[in-house]
């Protein structure tokens, strides 16, 4: 190697390590789309995503680990039936923190109607992050809302490592991914469904993908004049999503047969 080259490979290497250093930087500075709050150590687990820190934070000290949603235990309420793996999941998010100093992190709204912070956790020593912990580890889905939509991009594509490696919830069948065919028999329940949008349609404003040739009884995703503007903004066009394979998560309910109202582009994946 010439000496010209030798200076060239140099300044590479100090180029690409100063481009590391502003990339940490940025992400400890919360630039990356989380904006740094303040450290506490982690005093209780409430359920695989929920915890109590030993001190009380923006007049709060239990948290809700924003983005993503645990299987669920009862706690208290009536007629409620625990879903599989809750126990695991909140015995790994125990392991994860429990005495452990943690570190908040915020993407969007802060609290919720419950008063519970809505953060993002970091381990303060390590800087391991307990959301993306959990997905990858199927112990989780992603769980995402309007006002609180960042680093959503960055779990989908953990969880959907889970997913294709069959990990956790990923291999039980009460959280398998529906198809748009069998969606009316989930109502009433946080789900994940596939299919293939026959026809997107705009009313007033409003968008609906079809999945099927009767509007009333197939399944049908709808969205709000609002949430159309969220999409369009982000350089999609939801009546472009006719004849394309999607995949989407959210409540499923039952309005002229089974329909998720989406309130975000993150809701909607493209499969193709």
């Amino acid at each position: 190697m010439s000496p010209s080259q030798k200076h060239f490979a140099a300044a590479a290497l100090l180029l690409s390590l100063v481009i590391a250093a502003g990339a940490a930087d940025a992400a400890e500075n919360g630039l990356n789309g989380l904006t740094r709050g303040a450290a506490a150590t982690v005093a209780g687990i409430v359920d695989g995503d929920t915890l109590v820190l030993g001190k009380t934070i923006d007049g709060a000290s239990e948290v809700r680990l924003v983005g993503i949603q645990a299987p669920k235990l009862p706690l208290g309420r009536r007629n409620f039936k625990k879903w599989p793996l809750a126990d695991a999941a909140k015995a790994l998010l125990g392991k994860l923190t429990l005495g452990k100093q943690v570190r908040l992190s915020y993407g969007g709204q802060r609290l919720d109607r419950y008063g519970r912070l809505l953060a993002h956790l970091h381990l303060a020593d390590g800087g391991s992050w307990i959301q993306g912990e959990l997905l990858a580890a199927g112990m989780a889905r992603v769980y995402s809302f309007p006002d609180n939509r960042a680093v959503v991009a960055d779990m989908l594509q953990i969880e959907k490592k889970a997913r294709s490696d069959k990990r956790g919830i990923w291999a039980h069948g009460y959280y398998r991914v529906r198809t748009a065919a069998t969606a009316a028999r989930y109502s009433n329940s946080f789900q994940l469904i596939e299919g293939r949008v026959l026809d997107a349609v705009s009313v007033r404003g409003r968008i609906y993908l079809n999945f099927g040739a009767n509007w009333r009884d197939d399944f049908t995703i709808s969205l709000t004049p609002g949430t159309v503007r969220l999409f369009r903004q982000g350089g999609v066009d939801p009546l472009n999503y006719k004849g394309k394979r999607i995949r989407v998560r959210g409540w499923l309910k039952s309005f002229n047969g089974p329909m998720i109202n989406a309130s975000h582009p993150e809701q909607i994946e493209m499969l193709e």
